[in-house]
């Protein structure tokens, strides 16, 4: 589904928090835009590609995640709750969507594999982070309600700023995304979008 920003969406609300990444403190971080996610991810992709392209016009890092499991054993409650439908590494569903090819991604990229919702667990995000002194991340990717959130609520924990992509994320459907969006901005992450974050970084 597509994400849409209308002045009727429920969680304008509780947006109230305005404030532009600093590109010298931020990074992108692209959760989980896998061919297992493709009809999820499709819609959003225009406003994806865009945000991937304005981080990198603005010497953003980007940094991409992958979620897989070695075998059914390797996070048994998340087995449980998607009833053993899992992502298995070295399928083609595991694989990055190849939309993101050519001049959106880089050799020195980092792909980080995880095998739960937060990019934080058992990953060395935060240790990535830290070394680049990166205070702030943006996120996008899928599913908003999800893995997405969950890396957002756990970088603020963490002490990181949050800037969170309403318009190039995207779930199972529009009460879920909206939902999200919802709890986010009030407590957790400055919304932004495309344009907004154009205007933020650029000034245009």
């Amino acid at each position: 589904m597509a994400s849409t920003v209308t002045k009727s969406s429920s969680y304008n609300k509780y947006d109230i928090r305005t404030r532009n990444p600093n590109p010298r403190s931020a990074a992108l971080l692209v959760i989980d835009v896998q061919n297992y996610f493709s009809s999820m991810a499709k819609p959003i992709l225009p406003n994806l590609l865009s945000t991937i392209r304005l981080c990198r016009r603005a010497s953003i890092p980007v940094i991409f995640t992958r979620h897989c499991h070695k075998s059914l054993d390797d996070n048994p409650i998340l087995a449980e709750w998607w009833n053993g439908e899992l992502i298995f590494d070295g399928t083609p569903e595991a694989e990055l969507m190849p939309d993101l090819d050519s001049d959106l991604r880089l050799g020195e990229d980092v792909v980080l594999e995880k095998n739960t919702y937060s990019a934080f667990q058992g990953t060395k995000l935060e240790e990535i982070l830290r070394e680049r002194r990166v205070e702030e991340v943006i996120v996008a990717g899928v599913m908003t309600n999800l893995c997405c959130e969950t890396t957002a609520r756990d970088a603020f924990v963490r002490g990181f700023r949050v800037f969170f992509s309403r318009d190039a994320t995207a779930t199972a459907n529009e009460e879920l995304h909206e939902a999200a969006l919802k709890n986010l901005a009030y407590g957790f992450a400055y919304l932004v979008d495309c344009e907004r974050l154009k205007e933020g970084l650029f000034g245009n």
